[in-house]
């Protein structure tokens, strides 16, 4: 589609008018079969709305549409709908993760007045559900920050949830205009990208930050804005560690054609040059020791994480891994020699090392940094094992 000049009421690549009342220079964040753009990501509804136009689309979390005096704003509703659950399935299996969005803009909860809060989130969805869901029942304001689609915390990290997007933001959606008070209520988690003096100075906005998790939100407005202990806290329990294990997984599909057959080839090799009877057999044995590696890093150590010794999350996937492998040697011991044994014990050892190793970046046990510095010392200690447990494979052919 070609991308039209904008207008102060337009947004998007059309001149329809914006239901967020700013001017954007944000590409469409939804489409639907008609090509029909979306300006604050709505889907069509029957009712009679002055904005059902061509060019954007209602979307089904979207009640109804309220006047304020910055424009209109998209009401939204609270509780979570087939089309919520089936998507937060999706991105939990890591399928179209990257693009679960909501258009950034200014959105409400009930009726909100001049007086009623103002919440500040990413325009990740999940994070964007879980704050309208923990607001059921209250009257408040959104502001939708433009987070490419990241969540709150790694948007922080990546500096995307800044203090120059919640400045712009303020700014384009005319919050001034809306409420009769000067303060944001910011998640914790997005602390480390936002300079609330900054915030202050730029647009006369003060930053208060909430509780870690948007669940606590009815508490924390009951406290008077205060947050006690428990809400500063931030937990990682099992049953938190077992929900990000299939985007872990999601991952692995393409990675892992490219090396079974790297293993189908290697395997082959012997006396004969190439036996393919050779690659199946010997790479069978091989699949069995990746797999065993996946579920070592990938799982059991995500799992048994706070009680497997040491700091390094490549270390631990080092231990699950080599628990892991002893197993696979065990099952295939009357049929592999020595050498092949210790390879396939290298092989499950490596992959749980890395994949225990990525998993770094989506817990609180470490800081950018640290995940950092973790790389340097554990890449090349992978790099170097996943060598020798080649050469040592191909030479086990010769040797048996």
């Amino acid at each position: 589609m070609e991308k039209v000049k904008q207008n102060k009421a337009g947004c998007g690549k059309t001149q329809t008018p914006c239901s967020c009342g700013e001017e954007s220079d944000l590409q469409p964040l939804f489409t639907d079969s008609s090509d029909q753009v979306s300006c604050c990501g709505f889907s069509p509804e029957p009712e009679n709305i002055p904005f059902e136009q061509p060019g954007f689309e209602i979307r089904h979390f979207v009640e109804t549409f309220v006047e304020t005096p910055a424009g209109w704003v998209p009401r939204v509703k609270t509780d979570m709908h087939l089309p919520d659950i089936f998507g937060t399935v999706k991105t939990r299996l890591g399928i179209g993760r990257d693009n679960y969005k909501v258009a950034p803009g200014l959105y409400c909860i009930e009726n909100p007045g001049s007086d009623d809060p103002v919440m500040v989130t990413a325009n990740y969805k999940l994070s964007f559900d879980a704050l309208r869901k923990a607001l059921d029942g209250l009257a408040a304001w959104i502001l939708v920050l433009d987070t490419k689609g990241v969540n709150v915390w790694c948007a922080a990290g990546k500096r995307i949830f800044s203090t120059e997007e919640v400045i712009r933001r303020v700014k384009q959606s005319g919050l001034e205009k809306v409420v009769a008070h000067r303060e944001l209520i910011l998640p914790q988690l997005s602390a480390t990208g936002v300079s609330a003096r900054l915030v202050k100075k730029s647009c006369g906005f003060k930053v208060m930050w909430g509780p870690v998790r948007a669940m606590d939100i009815k508490r924390f407005m009951e406290a008077g804005k205060k947050a006690d202990t428990s809400m500063r806290r931030v937990t990682f329990s099992i049953l938190e560690r077992i929900v990000l294990v299939p985007v872990e997984l999601s991952f692995l599909p393409k990675p892992t054609l490219w090396i079974l057959l790297a293993v189908f080839l290697l395997s082959g090799i012997g006396s004969d040059i190439f036996s393919f009877g050779t690659a199946w057999h010997r790479g069978l044995l091989a699949v069995v020791a990746y797999m065993a590696g996946v579920f070592a890093g990938a799982v059991a150590a995500p799992v048994l994480l706070p009680w497997i010794p040491g700091r390094a999350f490549f270390l631990k996937g080092i231990q699950t891994g080599l628990f892991f492998g002893i197993g696979v040697v065990f099952m295939f011991w009357n049929n592999i020699t020595g050498l092949e044994a210790l390879v396939l014990l290298l092989f499950t050892t490596v992959i749980s090392s890395y994949l225990a190793m990525n998993f770094t970046g989506s817990t609180p046990f470490t800081s950018p940094s640290g995940v950092e510095k973790e790389m340097r010392k554990g890449i090349p200690i992978q790099a170097c094992t996943a060598l020798v447990a080649a050469a040592a494979w191909v030479a086990s052919a010769f040797t048996g």
